[in-house]
């Protein structure tokens, strides 16, 4: 009886070997549906991507706008008769001497 025991144990392990670390095994599936899921999301990433690229392709193709805004916001570009004004802020300092004048004076 301790004969056919073991050996129904031994049987059993046999059966599950191929489930736990064979070809198939449920560790290679969790393996793989990790990597699925990193895959779906770097595609995810890639898509919204293309859809700006695409967008900002059509906008180039189809007005003078994004070409316009381009120019001006990278480039520093305005149209012809055009004024261009920068406001600067001011300089707003506490306790400031006045900086000495970086002319040498001779006498």
């Amino acid at each position: 009886m301790r004969l056919i025991t073991l050996f129904l144990a031994a049987l059993l392990v046999l059966i599950q070997f191929p489930l736990w670390l064979g070809k198939g095994s449920w560790l290679r599936v969790w393996d793989l549906d990790k990597q699925v899921v990193l895959a779906q999301k770097k595609n995810e990433e890639l898509q919204a991507r293309n859809a700006k690229l695409e967008s900002e392709v059509r906008d180039l193709r189809e007005g003078t706008g994004a070409v316009e805004e381009r120019a001006r916001y990278e480039l520093g570009m305005i149209k012809q008769d055009e004024i261009f004004v920068q406001v600067v802020a001011p300089n707003i300092k506490t306790d400031a001497k006045p900086s000495p004048s970086p002319v040498a004076q001779t006498h």
